[in-house]
């Protein structure tokens, strides 16, 4: 490129966006480290106490809580600060998009939350994605729903994550459309929409010249009946694949629901969510 067009080599990328790059010989790490620290500091929380979780298992959300209103303009910058940090923190991505829910007439309940969630990213400022290399480039997706989870309409959530050879690249967490009127029902609409986005992928990858000619593993903890249109549809053209996964081996359940502190740091490291100091490799390049 640099004999067609007028540039400047750069060197290595070691920032971008606020995200900070670290290169070894054997993966990338990328993780926004600066970010939570200013965060943290616009808080009043730089000194605060850390804890092991985003969120309290036990603890459910609602609009009507009992509590007093909160700052409306201090809560959005906060779940918006927590929201864009999710670039790199798939391990909040549950409790940001929770938290935004509740964006118009927040209560201290749901700033006491955001907090907490700000006292979690505390004791992992240092966390973000590993990227090995060297593993085989297959696309594997994990999708995951629970049922009714939300308090107000009960409705149910569904998450989905992504990896290409390790860590994951692409994952979401999204309160569903319409009132599953079962758990299976709720578990197809999860598949779908997970469905939707390995299709997306699989057509920018073969743009980045790494055609999926197989059929995209798709892990579910549910079996799905194979009579509804679109997911059948896609596993007749070679699209998906269908795959039983072991509880617990799911990884996208950690986008459905608040979990105790070993299921939820278990989940996490599925994910390749770590900190930097426990990269493999100790040579940067």
């Amino acid at each position: 490129m640099m004999r067609r067009y007028e540039m400047t080599d750069l060197d290595l990328l070691y920032h971008f966006l606020g995200m900070e790059v670290i290169q070894t010989e054997n993966c990338i790490f990328i993780n926004q480290k600066k970010y939570p620290l200013t965060l943290l500091s616009k808080s009043g929380l730089k000194q605060c106490k850390p804890v092991g979780t985003p969120l309290v298992a036990s603890e459910k959300l609602c609009k009507d809580d009992g509590s007093e209103p909160a700052d409306e303009n201090e809560y959005r910058q906060m779940v918006g600060s927590l929201l864009y940090l999710t670039a790199t923190r798939p391990d909040i991505m549950f409790a940001a998009s929770l938290l935004a829910r509740f964006m118009h007439c927040p209560t201290k309940k749901h700033y006491g939350t955001a907090k907490r969630v700000l006292r979690y990213i505390q004791g992992t400022i240092d966390f973000g994605i590993e990227y090995q290399k060297g593993k085989e480039a297959i696309l594997i997706g994990y999708c995951d729903s629970d049922w009714s989870g939300s308090q107000n309409d009960m409705r149910s959530t569904s998450g989905y994550a992504f990896s290409f050879g390790s860590g994951a690249f692409s994952w979401a967490s999204v309160k569903q459309h319409s009132v599953a009127l079962s758990k299976a029902e709720a578990e197809y609409v999860g598949a779908s929409e997970a469905t939707t986005q390995a299709i997306w992928l699989r057509f920018a990858l073969e743009d980045f010249g790494e055609l999926q000619t197989e059929a995209t593993p798709l892990m579910k903890t549910k079996h799905i009946n194979r009579r509804y249109h679109f997911i059948r549809d896609a596993l007749q053209d070679g699209v998906v694949d269908l795959r039983y996964c072991k509880s617990e081996e799911q990884v996208a359940e950690i986008f459905t629901k608040a979990l105790p502190k070993d299921r939820f740091n278990y989940l996490r490291g599925l994910l390749d969510v770590k900190p930097v100091n426990n990269l493999e490799g100790s040579v940067e390049v």
